[in-house]
């Protein structure tokens, strides 16, 4: 076994207090965040159940991934008329050109926010 797959290695969890496991072999019926999000499910409150880890080569720091037990989540809420409202909120208040939320509605008649708008006007002489 390589040093950075054994460092990775700790089915026990003796040395990081969760089990560790290096990344792509974990167990069966662990799954993160974002593969609970795909089925329709989040974690619900349980505690993490492993961890996930890779060692990077430039650096030689490490990146880990919380592992939570997939009989144990539960679905997603359903999203209300509030939700959705909120949403189409941020899209109003949403820059297309530098992605950032403004705080306030932007006008559709500029199609952009009001940093962007000077920065276009001081390119064009």
């Amino acid at each position: 076994m390589s040093a950075a797959l054994d460092r990775c290695f700790d089915p026990t969890g003796a040395r990081y207090g969760v089990p560790t496991y290096p990344w792509r072999l974990a167990p069966d019926g662990l799954a993160t965040r974002r593969q609970l999000r795909e089925r329709g499910l989040r974690p619900g409150g349980q505690p993490i159940a492993a961890q996930i880890m890779r060692v990077r080569r430039r650096t030689g720091g490490v990146r880990v991934g919380y592992l939570y037990r997939i009989d144990r989540a539960v679905p997603v809420r359903p999203m209300t008329s509030r939700k959705w409202g909120a949403l189409a909120m941020l899209a109003r208040r949403t820059c297309p050109r530098c992605r950032l939320d403004v705080g306030y509605c932007i006008p559709r008649s500029h199609g952009m926010c009001g940093m962007c708008i000077t920065a276009e006007e001081q390119r064009t002489p």
